[in-house]
């Protein structure tokens, strides 16, 4: 189980073909958003989805940046040595929620919609490594940290010029294609499922989900 940190930095539409696939135009800037730390489980643990509030939950799987030491106004060139450790996470998201609700906070921390793991690890370069999502073995997502609009640097670079990042804040940095929502017909997590998230490098994070 990773620490709670004192806060979880998002970044939204951060993969062109996320973009692409959710008929968006590419942000100009990175799109910022936070998740609550309540919202955090680790590896093995439990998806609930509470279907008194929601009936379309979906998967992301996410590279997450975990802050070593304090940044702000970092520059773009040092903001990787800012970084102590990357780690598997599942932006787990509430849609109908999220497209009520116009802002995005809610739908994105509910109570165990946070899963991260299996492990914290150092590597060198963030932006070439392969993401995958299976929901019962099949997979959803498979794409590569190349697509991101905004690389881990300049997230960290971008953010830390607005607000200070502390030791142990993770910085999701967004999520590529195959997300359910966005298939035909859409696809949603229910009761059963196993969701893994995986990320060359670091590992799978496999989290079964259950309806409350």
């Amino acid at each position: 189980m990773i620490q709670r940190p004192g806060k979880i930095v998002a970044i939204g539409l951060n993969y062109m073909d996320h973009v692409r696939e959710s008929g968006a135009e590419p942000p100009a800037k990175p799109l910022v958003f936070c998740k609550f730390t309540t919202s955090i489980i680790g590896d093995g643990d439990q998806i609930k989805i509470p279907r008194g509030l929601t009936e379309r939950v979906d998967w992301e799987v996410e590279l997450a940046a975990i802050i070593g030491k304090e940044a702000r106004n970092v520059s773009e060139a040092e903001a990787l040595s800012y970084v102590s450790g990357y780690t598997v996470a599942n932006d787990v998201s509430a849609r109908d929620l999220q497209f009520a609700d116009v802002q995005w906070v809610r739908a994105k921390s509910l109570d165990t919609f946070c899963p991260l793991g299996p492990q914290v690890v150092e590597l060198d370069d963030p932006q070439n490594l392969k993401l995958i999502t299976r929901v019962n073995g099949e997979v959803k997502q498979d794409s590569n940290t190349s697509e991101m609009i905004f690389g881990v640097a300049e997230l960290i670079s971008f953010c830390s010029h607005s607000f200070t990042l502390e030791p142990g804040d993770i910085i999701l940095t967004g999520t590529p294609w195959g997300c359910g929502e966005f298939m035909d017909p859409k696809q949603s997590l229910k009761d059963g499922d196993v969701v893994e998230c995986e990320i060359e490098g670091i590992g799978v994070l496999r989290n079964p989900v259950v309806e409350i």
